[in-house]
């Protein structure tokens, strides 16, 4: 019992009230990403009353790259963090160090790698991500100004997972707040001021992404559990491994995002160009409508991050209970958080996409319909990203992977290929809430199996010897009473 009460000690991950400490965990990495998303709406709502709707079809054609550099990030970032949190539950802070130091690395060498990749084959990209003739121009400004932040996006996004990790979600909401803020400031400056059109709110972008890789990147020597020194940053195999591993379901999630994506742009601009709706209104409206979604992303996977450090801890330290009820939390609360959305997405499509701008009579059409049918399992979206994260947190990376590939590449991708075929426009339409609806339910029934195989590991392990844990109530109670 000694053990315990030290470990936990040093890390309140351990036992302070699990509520309590998803909400303080959670506040700060919704709000970074609440606000990363409504600067990223911002920037719509700029372009669409300044550009137009091909300026809008342009940013959903760079949207592919935006989500790579998030699939990259995610992938060392949150993988960094969950192997973190597992070996400091374990009491291994010498190799917590050294995984920390390889992602630090990893970060920095995709991020640039992306930046070349982009600036090498442009033209080749542009029309593959589904840009037509008319908007291919606002394209190639927008993603060659946007692709220099490339590397500062990655490591933000990345390190910042990281940091919460290290028990300081606060700074890591700092960052990305304020770097959002600047690039809110900057947008209408350069757009309407400077006339500098798609490419001024592109560099706007870059530059606020650089500022918060600044303050990121002052933080890594004064991290609060774990100190890093230049010693600790070399891309050692077993390190790389561990962080593919467990950011693998991550990075798989957001990989098929942007394959989805490219799929869905050349299927809109396709069967749109046989309707009545034309190619690029289908386009524009695609990309609002995603964008707008990120808004409930922001709140879903927030909450997911938010209970990554206590259940990879707990599950590591052999708490099972505290795991399970931590992952409860967290899916409950992303489903209430779905059901909202999914309200308001039913009842204000126009009002929503009225917000971006002015439009044809059909350009409104369509957005009204779009929003109504894609997204009408809207209440079921919180369910597949929550479990897929919290399967990675335990260090159960297949699992967590298998989940993140479900919705976009096994049941999305196929569906927006083959239901256009038969129902032209609307099998595009119908595809999304099929695919929700068959994600969600896949995931209830892993997570089911898991907190039941969990509960049996604790019986068996309370037959066999006496418990090295503190339960749940115990701790919390001592938490409460300390006040």
């Amino acid at each position: 019992m000694k053990f315990v009460q030290e470990i936990n000690g040093r890390n309140p991950l351990g036992y302070r009230n699990i509520r309590k400490l998803l909400i303080s965990f959670a506040i700060p990495s919704i709000t970074a990403m609440l606000v990363t998303a409504i600067y990223n709406i911002v920037d719509q709502i700029f372009i669409g009353w300044g550009v137009g709707y091909l300026g809008n079809a342009a940013t959903n054609v760079a949207f592919p790259l935006v989500t790579l550099s998030t699939a990259l990030a995610l992938l060392c970032g949150n993988g960094c963090a969950a192997k973190m949190s597992l070996e400091l539950g374990a009491g291994n802070q010498q190799k917590a160090r050294q995984v920390v130091g390889t992602g630090i690395l990893l970060l920095s060498i995709l991020g640039v790698g992306l930046l070349v990749l982009v600036q090498v084959f442009l033209e080749q990209l542009l029309p593959a991500f589904g840009s037509t003739a008319d908007v291919l121009p606002y394209a190639r400004d927008f993603v060659r100004a946007i692709s220099f932040g490339l590397p500062f996006i990655v490591f933000t996004i990345g390190f910042s997972a990281v940091i919460r990790a290290d028990g300081n979600p606060k700074y890591a909401m700092f960052c990305v707040v304020l770097g959002a803020l600047l690039n809110i400031v900057l947008d209408p400056i350069f757009l309407f001021w400077l006339h500098l059109g798609v490419f001024g709110v592109g560099l706007a972008t870059s530059i606020s992404q650089f500022i918060s890789f600044c303050l990121m990147a002052v933080y890594i020597p004064r991290m609060r559990n774990i100190h890093i020194s230049l010693g600790c940053m070399q891309l050692k195999h077993r390190n790389c491994a561990a962080i593919f591993s467990l950011g693998m379901s991550h990075f798989i999630n957001q990989f098929s995002m942007m394959i989805v994506q490219i799929a869905l742009n050349n299927s809109l601009t396709h069967y749109g160009a046989l309707s009545a709706y034309g190619s690029d209104i289908p386009l524009a409206c695609s990309g609002l409508v995603a964008k707008v979604n990120t808004i409930v992303m922001a709140f879903v996977v927030g909450l997911a991050q938010a209970s990554q450090p206590i259940v990879g801890f707990s599950y590591g330290a052999g708490q099972y209970e505290r795991t399970r009820r931590t992952i409860r939390y967290t899916i409950s609360a992303a489903t209430a958080v779905s059901v909202v959305s999914f309200l308001i997405f039913q009842i204000f499509p126009r009002q929503i996409i009225g917000l971006f701008g002015n439009g044809s009579a059909l350009f409104f059409s369509f957005s009204e319909r779009y929003f109504r049918i894609y997204m009408f399992f809207t209440f079921l979206n919180g369910i597949q990203p929550a479990c897929s994260n919290i399967f990675t947190s335990m260090g159960k990376a297949k699992k967590g992977a298998f989940l993140a590939l479900t919705r976009q590449i096994v049941c999305l991708l196929p569906l927006i290929l083959v239901l256009p075929i038969f129902m032209g426009l609307d099998g595009i339409l119908y595809s999304g809430p099929a695919a929700d609806a068959i994600a969600a339910g896949l995931s209830i029934w892993m997570i089911s199996r898991e907190m039941k195989h969990m509960r049996l590991l604790e019986e068996k392990r309370n037959l066999e010897e006496e418990p090295l844990f503190c339960s749940t109530e115990e701790t919390e109670r001592a938490d409460d009473s300390d006040g």
